[in-house]
């Protein structure tokens, strides 16, 4: 009996670490020119259902008509997302011009 809850337990902290990080990544145009990055954060509560602030990558492009969108979920966003059950789930844009 010991040696199952022992092995049960240690194959769910391994599932826990290996979970990944996502990253969804598209172009606009041609995609990015010049090499700046501007980065911001999306607020997202109850496991994402609920949207709170929600960045707009054409905004942050600056008018640009070529750039790269990349949204992720970075491990400080999953850390914080464990540390409030999920009732916090950030993630971050980065528009590349």
């Amino acid at each position: 009996m010991k040696k199952t809850t022992l092995s049960l337990a240690l194959f769910f902290g391994l599932t826990l670490l290996m979970s990944s990080c996502y990253t969804y990544t598209f172009s606009v145009g041609k995609g990015a020119q010049t090499g700046v990055e501007v980065k911001k954060a999306n607020h997202y509560f109850i496991y994402g259902l609920a949207p709170g602030g929600i960045s707009d990558p054409k905004e942050m492009a600056g008018g640009a008509t070529d750039y790269d969108v990349t949204i992720k979920h970075t491990f400080v966003d999953g850390l914080l997302n464990a540390i409030t059950f999920g009732i916090y789930t950030p993630t971050t844009t980065i528009v590349q011009k």
